[in-house]
């Protein structure tokens, strides 16, 4: 197993790449999506909430990640002594209508095809992403962590219509008139992702690229009024079912597995890995359930993080590990010491579990 660290695209820098390395990681979970563009409650030194109007505008229709950025991304991380393991999400502006099925779906699923080729073409071996409508909504910052450290968590369900223009709790087009986009069935959510996969996975395959499906973040049957695929652990295995391939793997969740109603945490972290289907993991601690749960520090949850690594090690993961998310702490730079508190207790124990 592998200690990595996610970046925000505002946190790609030279400065952050050493931070990560001096903190024992070895490689980088990326972020090019800018999810706090035009977000002005949505301030960029800690993880995006935002409100009832989403992040923040999503980026350029037309300008999609190119395969020489992508090497110059990958070229300046490995300059630091780490290795780029993955982007993570696309960005709405690029494949909105492949979630909403709208009149530009063919059009952007080719983007996405594109994408993927130019990952392949950089050596960046897998795609994240999160095929959801309402996307990551309705979570509160507070001092919900020990010591009363600020947190993320939810306080509620959120189920305000969404308006046009939004998917994915970003804003891709700022003038679409005044309207909600209509709720649709899960059924259909599923045929969608089934079509996705179809469509998307051989060209995943030939660049030698994972895609990694993140579960519904926050769990829930509904978010804004729309369904959600994987927001209970057996449905990862809906979406195996769905799409044999190799290339269909997962961005491994653990905090939000946690937060689901239903299932067993550690059931799920040994089923899946020992599928293979585990392509990174996102390892963080919470307490409570959503709709009412709060982010806590990594050693301070309902969930034995030892336990989950244990099980990983015993079913030969050698997938990257990064604390998705932490409490901020009460100093001059929160986040980063937030981090470095995470990515210490996480290689301390991948450590002795080698020892072991």
């Amino acid at each position: 197993m592998k200690l990595g660290l996610g970046l925000y695209r505002h946190m790609l820098t030279r400065e952050n790449f050493q931070f990560a390395r001096q903190a024992g990681a070895t490689h980088i979970v990326a972020h090019l999506v800018d999810y706090f563009k035009g977000g002005a409650h949505n301030p960029n030194g800690n993880q995006p909430t935002g409100t009832e109007q989403g992040w923040g505008l999503a980026g350029d229709p037309e300008k999609l990640w190119s395969a020489e950025e992508l090497c110059e991304l990958r070229q300046a991380v490995e300059a630091e002594g780490l290795k780029l393991e993955a982007i993570e999400n696309f960005d709405p502006a690029h494949w909105h209508d492949v979630l909403l099925d709208g009149p530009k779906r063919n059009r952007q699923i080719e983007n996405v095809k594109t994408i993927i080729r130019n990952l392949g073409q950089a050596g960046i071996p897998i795609m994240g992403y999160n095929f959801s409508i309402a996307g990551v909504c309705g979570r509160t910052t507070g001092p919900y962590a020990r010591g009363a450290a600020m947190s993320v968590g939810m306080e509620g369900p959120l189920e305000e219509p969404m308006p046009n223009g939004m998917v994915w709790n970003m804003v891709y087009d700022p003038n679409a008139p005044k309207a909600f986009v209509p709720p649709i069935t899960q059924d259909e959510l599923w045929r969608r992702l089934g079509n996705f996969l179809r469509e998307v996975l051989p060209v995943a395959e030939e660049a030698n690229v994972k895609l990694a499906l993140h579960p519904d973040d926050p769990p829930m049957p509904t978010m804004r009024g729309q369904p959600r695929l994987v927001y209970q652990p057996r449905l990862y295995q809906k979406v195996v079912d769905l799409n044999p391939s190799p290339a269909n793997a997962f961005e491994f969740c653990v905090g939000t597995l946690a937060e689901m109603n239903e299932g067993d945490v550690y059931h799920a972290v040994d089923s899946y890995s020992r599928q293979g289907r585990v392509a990174y993991m996102h390892l963080r601690n919470v307490r409570g359930k959503a709709p009412f749960y709060r982010e806590t520090f990594i050693d301070d949850g309902d969930v034995d993080t030892v336990r989950v690594l244990r099980i990983l090690k015993q079913n030969n993961f050698n997938g990257v590990i990064i604390p998705d998310h932490t409490p901020q702490m009460n100093c001059a730079a929160p986040w980063h010491a937030g981090m470095a508190y995470a990515l210490g207790y996480l290689r301390a124990a991948l450590l002795l579990l080698t020892a072991n």
